[in-house]
């Protein structure tokens, strides 16, 4: 049994890590993607939205649909990119939380899947198959994601 155990451990050690780096970008880039696309669509139901049932305190509900929705959409794309990953998925831990403890904190099963996959993106960084690994260091020649500086 210790040997099955051994020979599964090993097959799965092996499986590239950037590949889950890249799958995990992408995995939350549609999350928000699509978030931030349906309040464009109809930005006055957004607006309603924020001014009746999400009731965020400090901003008025305009400007905080305005900057969530936009949040929503840019650090998707960064994230997805692979540029300025880690502050793009820092900015979306914050709406994240806001949107856990402020509006729907009954929703906390997507919401701590959503943290666990940007808690890792934060910390793995987004892998040599991105624009931050080109531009700062790994690049796509690392095909292992293993003995190097993380992107």
């Amino acid at each position: 049994m210790t040997a099955f155990l051994d020979r599964w451990r090993a097959r799965l050690d092996a499986f590239p890590q950037p590949a889950l780096q890249l799958l995990m970008r992408f995995s939350i880039f549609w999350v928000f993607w699509r978030s931030g696309m349906l309040k464009v669509a109809n930005m006055e139901q957004a607006i309603s939205l924020f001014r009746e049932e999400y009731m965020l305190p400090i901003l008025p509900p305009e400007i905080a649909a305005y900057l969530g929705t936009t949040v929503e959409l840019v650090a998707p794309c960064l994230i997805l990119a692979g540029l300025f990953t880690r502050l793009a998925a820092l900015s979306l831990i914050g709406l994240t939380l806001t949107i856990q403890f402020l509006v729907y904190w009954n929703d906390y099963p997507s919401h701590l899947l959503w943290l666990a996959i940007l808690v890792f993106i934060l910390t793995r960084g987004p892998g040599p198959y991105s624009l931050d690994g080109l531009l700062f260091g790994g690049g796509i020649t690392s095909m292992t994601g293993r003995g190097r500086r993380p992107v």
